[in-house]
C-alpha cells in the first residue's frame, strides 16, 4: 500500500517537474518536438506502415495458421512458444519496433497462444530493422557500411540467444506439454488447409479487410509517433536540467571498469531514452570506433525507454505483462554488446577511430538497405501524406455506409 502511495507521488512531481520545464523551456522543447516529428514523418511512418498493413492482411488470410503449423517443429523445441510465432519473429525482424509486440498481442487477442507464451514471444520478436541499422546508423551516422554487418549481426544473433533464455520463463507458472514435434512431421497440405479454414472464419471481403488494415496500422502508427515526440521532449529536458550530465558523470566510473571511453557516457544515457539521439552522439564521440560499436549494440538492443513505452501501451490491452519484455532487453543488451567486441575485429581495425575496413581490399559493399534509408528521408513525407489522405477517405467511406445502412439493435 506504501509503494503504491509513494509510486502515486513519484509520478506525480515527475509529471509537474516535466510540465513545468516545457514552459521554462518552451523554445528547446518546440525543437525537440520538432525533431521528434521528423523522424517520425520522414522515416518511421512510411517505413513502417507497408509491413504493418501486410501483416494485418495476411493475418486475415489465414496465413499465420499456415506458418503455424509449417513452423511448429522448429519453434516449439527451440523457444516453448507455437509456430505461429515463426510468423511474428520475421516480420518483427524485417520490420522493427514495435511490430513484433502488436502482432503477439493480436495472436493472444484470438487465443492462438497463451499468456506465457506470448511473454516468451514479445521477448525477442522485437527488433530494430535492418533499414535502421544499416541505413540510418552505419552510413548515416558513421558513414560506415562494414559497421553496419557487426551492428546486425550482433543485434539479430543476441536476440536469438534472448529467445533461447526466455524458453525457461513461466516453467513453474505452468506445466506444458511440449510437443518437440520432429523435422518429419511438418504437414504442408495440413498447413494449407488450416489457411483456408481460418480464412473463411474470418469471412470479411477483400475490400473490408483492406481497409480495415489501413486504418489500425495508421492508428497504431499515431501511437507510436506520440511516444516518439514526447520522449524526444523528455530526452532534451533532461538535458537542459543537468540530470542526463549527472548520470553520465556516474556512468564513466562504471565504462571504465569495461575498458570504455567516458566520453561515451552521455550518448549511452541518451540511448537508454531515444535509440536515434543516442546512436548519434556515439558516433560523434571521439572514443575508439569498437567502443563506439559496443555502446551503440547495447542502445539498439536496449530499444530505448521510448519504444519501450510503444510496447507497454500495446501490451496494456492484454494480459502480457511488460515485466519480462523488459529484463529481455536487458539481457539483449549485453548480449549484443559482447557479441560486438567479439565480432568486430573481424570487419574492422581494433585501433581504428575511423572507418577502416580491413576485409574485401577495402571496398565496401554497397548495400540497399543505405538506399532505402535516403529514399525515405527524399520521399517519407510524401507517402506518409498519401496514407493519411488513404485513411481520411476510408473513414468517411465507412462512415457514410453506416448512416445509409444503420444497424438495429
Amino acid at each position: 500500500m506504501k509503494w503504491n502511495f509513494y509510486k502515486s507521488i513519484a509520478l506525480s512531481v515527475a509529471a509537474v517537474i516535466l510540465a513545468g520545464s516545457v514552459m521554462v523551456f518552451p523554445k528547446e522543447a518546440f525543437g525537440a518536438s520538432l525533431s521528434g516529428l521528423k523522424l517520425w514523418w520522414e522515416v518511421v511512418f512510411p517505413s513502417l506502415l507497408p509491413f504493418f498493413i501486410l501483416s494485418e492482411i495476411l493475418i486475415g488470410f489465414g496465413v499465420v495458421h499456415f506458418f503455424g503449423v509449417l513452423f511448429e517443429p522448429l519453434m516449439r523445441p527451440l523457444f516453448r512458444v507455437p509456430g505461429s510465432g515463426g510468423f511474428v519473429w520475421a516480420m518483427g525482424l524485417s520490420s522493427g519496433f514495435p511490430a513484433g509486440a502488436k502482432l503477439t498481442a493480436r495472436l493472444w487477442q484470438e487465443k492462438q497462444i497463451t499468456t506465457i507464451e506470448a511473454e516468451r514471444l514479445v521477448s525477442f520478436t522485437n527488433c530494430s530493422n535492418p533499414l535502421f541499422i544499416f541505413g540510418a546508423v552505419a552510413v548515416g551516422f558513421f558513414n560506415n557500411p562494414s559497421l553496419g554487418i557487426v551492428l546486425a549481426l550482433s543485434h539479430y544473433a543476441g536476440n536469438l540467444l534472448v529467445g533461447l533464455a526466455m524458453r525457461f520463463h513461466g516453467s513453474r507458472r505452468a506445466k506444458e506439454k511440449d510437443n518437440p514435434s520432429p523435422l518429419h512431421r511438418v504437414q504442408p497440405l495440413r498447413a494449407l488447409q488450416k489457411m483456408h479454414e481460418a480464412r473463411l472464419a474470418d469471412g470479411r471481403p477483400i475490400g473490408k479487410l483492406l481497409g480495415d488494415a489501413v486504418q489500425s496500422s495508421i492508428s497504431t502508427l499515431f501511437m507510436i509517433g506520440g511516444f516518439v515526440i514526447l520522449f524526444s521532449v523528455i530526452n532534451r529536458v533532461l538535458s537542459l536540467l543537468s540530470i542526463t550530465p549527472l548520470f553520465s558523470t556516474i556512468l564513466e566510473k562504471a565504462l571504465s571498469l569495461f575498458s570504455i571511453s567516458g566520453s561515451l557516457s552521455y550518448p549511452f544515457i541518451s540511448g537508454l531514452f531515444e535509440i536515434t539521439m543516442g546512436s548519434k552522439l556515439a558516433s560523434q564521440s571521439p572514443s575508439l570506433l569498437i567502443q563506439q560499436c559496443i555502446v551503440v549494440s547495447f542502445i539498439l538492443a536496449f530499444s530505448g525507454f521510448s519504444v519501450q513505452a510503444q510496447v507497454a501501451s500495446i501490451l496494456s490491452e492484454t494480459d502480457i505483462s511488460f515485466r519480462p519484455f523488459f529484463l529481455a532487453r536487458l539481457l539483449h543488451g549485453f548480449f549484443a554488446s559482447a557479441l560486438s567486441a567479439i565480432l568486430y575485429p573481424a570487419f574492422l581495425s581494433p585501433h581504428s577511430k575511423s572507418a577502416i575496413a580491413v576485409w574485401a581490399d577495402g571496398q565496401l559493399m554497397q548495400y540497399p538497405w543505405s538506399q532505402y534509408y535516403h529514399y525515405f528521408l527524399q520521399m517519407g513525407s510524401l507517402l506518409t501524406l498519401t496514407a493519411l489522405i488513404l485513411s481520411i477517405f476510408l473513414w468517411g467511406l465507412k462512415h457514410s455506409k453506416e448512416k445509409k445502412h444503420p444497424r438495429f439493435h
